[in-house]
């Protein structure tokens, strides 16, 4: 009954729209000769009123009427004469989304395809590298879907723990002039929830606008319940096996986020010598690359030693100094002490020969065991002393002594300096090539510091991700990353995955402080520590663990990495650690595609704690596309101006508009300047109005670049002009089909034209490779092959070669003509419809249809993606083609050498050395002529001698064509008209070359001016021999 129903509703919204229609041209009619009558009985000034009035009422046909909100899209009558992407873009998401068609069915019979979205961070809105992803997987979600799959594409925005927290923070500071320490804890996250729901709303809202078929039913966020339920359950099981433990080690410590971040947001900078750096929190720019010797006296007045270092601030947390046991300069300190000048403390001097390079410096090494990764493994050798110097903010602490405690690390670095020359304990400084570690998140240079955290043990699930690529578990697309992914598993160390913020998943750990506990110190015994999934729990635990004992538990104030929530993404999305419907019909999942940079940060991650938790690999393949930089190949960056947002190119931006949004952010005053400098420089005129499709299409393309891909917007705007190609091909269609065409619901391919059999050919071998290349996930070349068949097969010949068929009376013709037409538009639209979804929906909507079935779907997404077909193949008329398009393209080239007017329609001969080629040209002569503009086409055989007066071209080794251009061009005439312009030139020429053979030119002449007048010069010889050939090709005609 539902199918019938169905049709019932087609059937009365098609016999509604055909009385609409109807009403118009009857009211039209009516305003016709109203406006007829009015031009006969009123003035001049009337009838052009009347006129006017129906005009408006014809325009009325080409504006689409209003669609209420989630409906179909209703269309115009008529197509507008010229394709305006916002037009065309509206309603149809809407419509896609209300209608269920992006839900996936957990029961459905069909192959799932699973794609899980790499969360955006919810700090702000999307970037253009975010359009890139999200224009790539829909594209391949899109394609699945249409070939028949489950396809599901799941939705997330992830909390971005330090980047949200810092954002949030430059806010409060800006606006209200509030660090968080003044909101406090709850209040500060209350804050950051209001920021999450606003960002995280502009984000859905960027993704839909681009067209992301996403299933919003199953959207998740990294902190939502259950999310937060799956991280505490993943933490705990590790902990039990072991995985996860707490340790006192060096980390590296960022002084304005006051948290520890991971070995991966670290980035190294080479320094070749002296370097001055801004730094966060200073106001003079600090130097680098540079390494400073002082002395340290011996005990007892014995003498000095002399070290070095790029850190001399350091020195204050120095617990010894290390010699090469072989060293012969330092035999006689072995056991010997060094005093400490600013606070008298003994250092002993060691002997190690792991670390000293005896050629190196003095010899002589200073060693601060809480400050320095190499130290740090001295001090555990030698059992020294770990004093760490610095408070969490970069401050000097009182280990540091009286005389620079509170002074900010690096001008404690210069007053060391200075009050190492009162001492004369000064040796001199000189530059020192170096690596210099900045955090990826607050641009500040990270201090190794000694600090307790959590960490997950990594050595034996890096070898099984290792071990699932190597035996095809997991394929990494393109293959060369593999290599980096191997020496980075093979390389890894524990993972620190705590963060002193206050944003993210706490910690859920609990610190026993006994009553008997002589230090009450969040921390203090390592040993007092429970891990639960709950307070319950954790009490739980610790009345097992200290039996008969009083407590009380307090929970650790620190949060998880971000990281280690966005691991569990692929199953914890499906309801893990329950076995949901949703995580049977789902998980694994298929794919994983995500930029080449998060390579370690996230997809090495899911890979080792889905194995884990979930004993499979998360997804079967990793996709990996390239970072999208600028047309300059910069790194996109707020403070560069280059960032840009998709919306901006899909509705077009003005420069004024690209500069308010910059001062709406958190850049200070110099970065402003120099941000805005830039987006001068880039988009003098802002950006045009572009659309999503061709945004979609142009980043689609782009991917061939699959390490760096350096965008450039006209790219884009060249796309969106190609979109308006199609519209006219398709408004060329539509008035050839006729109103009253129906689609044959069968078409003997065999009884068709030659043009129709080869454009049917060329369509399936497009499809083939088209389905071939996105099998590959090679999706540049998916573009590229429907591209070409859209734009130099269908539109430039196809259609080219319609055109005289449709004005003769072989209704028989015209008819073959129109079917295959509608096969190719409506094949066509469908294999573009994963690239560009909203304009082939409006177009492919506005096709004629085969009679009703119950099972038609109504929407392009839905209906079948084209495949292969082997009774549309015909590699030998398309080889015939190429042969009748090469002499297309010799003729053209001749007319635009002799410069022939399009109306001009010379004779082409075609001389063939071979019969079988002659036969083959024979039947092209007709689509010859029509793509070339000429009058005749006539085959000659080698023998045979064409007319007097013809240009020449060589096609092939078989083939020569002769255009016949006698009546059609005056040579005598243009070759006196190219020897005056010869002449001319040679005039000019002369004069310049005067005055640059002037005495004194090279000299007193400015060097822009001689450069200048170089230029001048070549392009004046270039004129020449252009006129010289052009004068050589009209000579020809005079043999």
């Amino acid at each position: 009954m539902g199918e019938i129903d169905e049709d019932l509703e087609r059937k009365k919204k098609k016999e509604e729209k055909a009385k609409e229609k109807e009403l118009k041209k009857l009211k039209a009619a009516q305003k016709a000769e109203a406006a007829k009558s009015v031009v006969v009985q009123t003035s001049k000034k009337g009838e052009q009123k009347a006129k006017r009035a129906l005009l408006e009422e014809s325009e009325e046909n080409y504006v689409d009427p209003p669609t209420p909100v989630g409906e179909k899209k209703h269309l115009s009558l008529d197509m507008a004469k010229s394709y305006n992407p916002i037009v065309v873009e509206t309603s149809w998401y809407e419509w896609w989304e209300n209608s269920g068609f992006f839900v996936a069915d957990s029961n459905s019979k069909k192959a799932p395809f699973v794609v899980v979205v790499p969360p955006p961070n919810v700090t702000g809105a999307l970037h253009i590298g975010h359009g890139l992803t999200a224009a790539v997987q829909d594209t391949i979600i899109r394609w699945r879907r249409m070939s028949g799959y489950n396809a599901l594409w799941v939705p997330g925005c992830d909390h971005a723990g330090i980047s949200t927290q810092v954002v949030v923070e430059k806010k409060l500071m800006k606006e209200r002039g509030l660090t968080r320490h003044d909101l406090g804890r709850e209040n500060f996250i209350e804050e950051v929830w209001r920021w999450k729901e606003h960002y995280g709303g502009t984000i859905s809202k960027q993704q839909r606008r681009i067209g992301a078929s996403l299933d919003w039913s199953r959207e998740c966020f990294t902190m939502d319940e259950p999310r937060s339920i799956a991280v505490t359950e993943a933490f705990v099981r590790l902990h039990e096996e072991g995985l996860i433990y707490r340790d006192n080690r060096l980390v590296n410590w960022d002084c304005v986020l006051r948290t520890a971040v991971s070995d991966i947001e670290v980035d190294y900078i080479e320094l070749k010598g002296r370097t001055q750096r801004r730094v966060p929190g200073y106001e003079n720019l600090v130097e680098f690359g540079v390494i400073t010797s002082f002395a340290y006296p011996l005990e007892d007045g014995l003498g000095q030693v002399v070290v070095a270092t790029t850190r001399p601030e350091t020195m204050l947390g120095d617990s010894a100094v290390a010699v090469h046991p072989s060293d012969p300069r330092y035999s006689h300190l072995h056991g010997k002490w060094v005093i400490h000048p600013f606070n008298g403390r003994k250092l002993p001097i060691i002997c190690d020969g792991e670390l000293v390079d005896m050629s190196f410096g003095t010899g002589a090494v200073k060693i601060t065991p809480a400050h320095d990764p190499n130290d740090f493994a001295t001090g555990k050798r030698h059992n020294l002393e770990f004093i760490s110097i610095l408070n969490d903010d970069g401050k000097i602490n009182s280990n540091g002594g009286n005389q620079f405690e509170g002074l900010k690390r690096f001008d404690a670095r210069i007053a060391v300096v200075r009050a190492l020359e009162e001492k004369g304990l000064y040796r001199g400084a000189h530059d020192n090539p170096m690596r210099l570690g900045i955090c990826s998140r607050s641009d500040d240079v990270i201090e190794p510091m000694i600090k307790p955290q959590w960490y997950v043990s990594c050595n034996n699930m890096a070898k099984e991700a290792c071990d699932a690529v190597r035996d095809g578990r997991l394929e990494i697309i393109p293959k060369l990353f593999e290599d980096t992914w191997f020496r980075w598993l093979e390389n890894i160390r524990d993972w620190c995955i705590s963060r002193q913020l206050w944003w993210g998943h706490r910690v859920p750990a609990w610190y026993a402080i006994l009553d008997e506990d002589q230090l009450t110190e969040l921390g203090v015994y390592n040993d007092h520590w429970v891990v639960a999934r709950n307070i319950k729990e954790a009490e739980a635990f610790a009345k097992v663990k200290f039996p008969g004992k009083k407590f009380r538990l307090e929970q650790d104030p620190d949060v998880l990495d971000t990281w280690f929530s966005s691991g569990l993404f692929p199953f914890s999305v499906f309801g893990w650690p329950n076995h949901t419907t949703d995580y049977r019909a789902f998980y694994p999942t298929l794919l994983l595609e995500t930029g080449h940079d998060i390579l370690f940060f996230w997809v090495a991650r899911m890979v080792m704690l889905g194995m884990k938790l979930t004993r499979v690999v998360p997804f079967k393949q990793v996709y990996l596309h390239g970072m999208v930089r600028d047309a300059h190949g910069r790194k996109m960056s707020k403070s560069l101006g280059n960032v840009i947002d998709p919306l901006e190119v899909i509705h077009g931006v003005t420069l004024e508009n690209l500069h308010k949004r910059l001062e709406q952010g958190n850049l200070d005053q110099r970065e402003l300047e120099k941000a805005k400098a830039g987006q001068v420089a880039d988009f003098p005129n802002g950006i045009p109005e572009c659309g999503a499709d061709a945004l979609r299409f142009a980043l689609v393309a782009y991917t061939a670049q699959s390490v760096n891909i350096n965008l450039d917007i006209q790219r884009v705007v060249g796309y969106r002009h190609w979109c308006n190609k199609l519209w006219n091909a398709i408004r060329f269609a539509l008035l050839n089909l006729g109103k009253d065409f129906c689609p044959s619901e069968s078409l003997d391919v065999s009884s068709l034209p030659f043009g129709c059999k080869w454009i049917l050919s060329v369509l399936n071998s497009a499809i083939s490779k088209t389905v071939s290349a996105l099998e590959l996930y090679d999706l540049s070349a998916a573009t590229t092959a429907v591209y070409s068949w859209w734009q130099y097969q269908l539109c430039d010949v196809f259609i080219e070669i319609i055109k005289p068929v449709m004005a003769t009376d072989d209704d028989s013709a015209k008819e073959a003509m129109r079917n295959t037409l509608w096969l190719c538009l409506d094949n066509g639209l469908r294999l573009l419809h994963p690239f560009m979804p909203f304009v082939t929906e409006e177009l492919w909507q506005r096709l004629p249809r085969m009679r009703l079935k119950s099972d038609e779907k109504f929407s392009i997404m839905l209906s079948a993606y084209p495949s292969f077909s082997e009774e549309w193949n015909h590699p030998d008329i398309e080889s015939q083609m190429a042969v009748f398009e090469a002499v297309v393209r010799a003729a053209r080239s001749l007319r635009m050498t002799y410069g022939l007017q399009p109306k001009q329609r010379p004779s082409l001969f075609v001389r063939c050395r071979t019969e079988d080629v002659a036969e083959v040209l024979r039947h092209g002569t007709s689509e010859v002529a029509t793509l070339a503009t000429l009058s005749t086409v006539e085959v000659l055989l080698a023998a045979d001698e064409p007319p007097p007066g013809c240009a020449v071209a060589i096609v092939s080794e078989s083939i020569t064509a002769y255009l016949h251009l006698k009546g059609l061009v005056d040579a005598n005439m243009e070759i006196d008209k190219l020897q005056k312009k010869k002449d001319e030139i040679c005039r000019q020429q002369e004069v310049l070359l005067k005055k640059m053979n002037l005495p004194g030119y090279k000299e007193r002449v400015p060097a822009s001016v001689q450069e200048e007048s170089e230029n001048k010069s070549s392009k004046f010889s270039a004129e020449l021999d252009s006129c010289e050939e052009a004068i050589k090709n009209f000579e020809k005609l005079l043999l």
